[in-house]
């Protein structure tokens, strides 16, 4: 259902639309695809597998808002901006900032959201033809959330294009850390090769943990695409949700959603399943970004623009150091075997390091309605990034890898 028409000054006209079902797929898709930094969470089919599958939706707390700028009929800027009635799912904390708020009295949720729920991946969040149309939808944004009287607008983990439009839009920058793993150029001719890059303890740790998982008898199937079958995608789901549960929380994924994900986009998936004297016992699954980018039009993909994300695990057997092997060290290998030049790990996790995943800075743009507050974040968040920044140099000290 539409909610919203307006058309502005230069004859744009913007509206804003309340399901992903009222949203053209296929213009949707095809203006993600030129932008710097696609990646699969931002595809037509993801964000509608999660609102129609129920894990993203008013019910759970996550109401959304397509926004659309069209110009003389043809889709020029896009996005969708969900209002908050809790800050869960998110991965930039911003509780600290919610309790002030209720100290002082005022109300802090709702709130709007610029990111793809429950997926802390950096990557473009304003889908535009071209800076000025980013540069407005932006302002939009600001403008429709302040009619909203909401208490402040979010974009998370932004590509470069975006940060620039949100600040120049007049909003508040702030760093997080992730841990990525990069490949080298022309690549590792093999995961032996990358480990030899490594000092010697981090290289003799690993082989000591690997050790420990080939002892125990396991092994791995690798699954991708439509190679990965109903049965298969139940069992990831069985130790998804128990992992969840072990740690007190349901997941945030339900099964359809997953149902959802074989069916509409499986060639973004990658399945990793660890069997014991051949009895499955563990999966992780992990997203790559190949057809996004195979999509605009490249015969073929360079290094540069493969991506693995890793996603989701659990285990319905314990076995020591399996995690590291089923999270770490076989999408690793896969990446080298296969040319990716990236794997992210998700968000935090010191851990990473000693595995040669090494720390970023990802960004987010903040604006806050109350003036006080918003003066108040905006020194916080200096002080933050300099800490940060820190924070950093320091983790680089202790590099794992051979000093050249």
């Amino acid at each position: 259902m539409e909610k919203q028409t307006i058309r502005d000054a230069d004859d744009y006209v913007i509206r804003v639309l309340d399901s992903p079902l009222d949203v053209d797929a296929s213009a949707w898709n095809q203006l993600l695809l030129i932008q710097s930094q696609p990646t699969p969470f931002m595809r037509h089919e993801f964000l509608n597998a999660l609102h129609t599958s129920g894990c993203a939706s008013a019910d759970t707390g996550w109401t959304p808002k397509f926004f659309l700028l069209e110009r003389h009929g043809e889709l020029q800027a896009a996005c969708v901006i969900y209002l908050k009635s809790h800050s869960e799912g998110e991965f930039v904390f911003d509780w600290g900032w919610a309790r002030a708020y209720q100290q002082h009295g005022l109300a802090y949720h709702p709130k709007a959201v610029c990111a793809v729920p429950f997926i802390p991946v950096p990557g473009t969040r304003l889908l535009a033809t071209s800076q000025p149309a980013r540069q407005l939808l932006a302002e939009v944004l600001l403008n429709w959330c302040a009619q909203q009287h909401l208490s402040g607008l979010h974009h998370l983990f932004v590509s470069d294009e975006d940060l620039t439009a949100c600040q120049q839009a007049g909003m508040l920058l702030r760093h997080t850390v992730q841990f990525h793993w990069t490949n080298t150029d022309p690549g590792y001719a093999s995961f032996d090769a990358f480990l030899a890059t490594l000092s010697q303890d981090k290289r003799k740790k690993i082989r000591q943990e690997r050790r420990k998982v080939a002892e125990a008898s396991v092994t791995f199937r690798v699954l991708q695409g439509r190679g990965i079958s109903a049965d298969d995608w139940d069992f990831f789901y069985r130790c998804y949700q128990r992992t969840y549960l072990e740690h007190g929380n349901p997941p945030y994924f339900n099964r359809d959603f997953f149902a959802r994900m074989a069916t509409d986009m499986p060639e973004h998936w990658l399945l990793f399943i660890a069997l014991q004297q051949d009895r499955p016992i563990a999966s992780s699954l992990v997203a790559i970004n190949a057809s996004c980018i195979r999509a605009r039009g490249q015969k073929d993909l360079q290094n540069s623009s493969k991506v693995a994300y890793g996603r989701y695990w659990g285990a319905l057997a314990r076995v020591d150091c399996l995690h590291f092997e089923a999270c770490y060290y076989q999408p690793l290998a896969w990446c080298i075997a296969n040319g990716y030049q990236r794997f992210e790990g998700g968000a935090q996790g010191e851990h990473k390091l000693a595995r040669a995943l090494l720390p970023v800075t990802t960004r987010s743009a903040h604006w806050l309605a109350h003036p006080q507050f918003f003066a108040a974040i905006d020194d916080f968040l200096t002080r933050e990034r300099a800490d940060i920044g820190h924070y950093i140099d320091e983790l680089k000290e202790h590099s794992p890898f051979r000093l050249r």
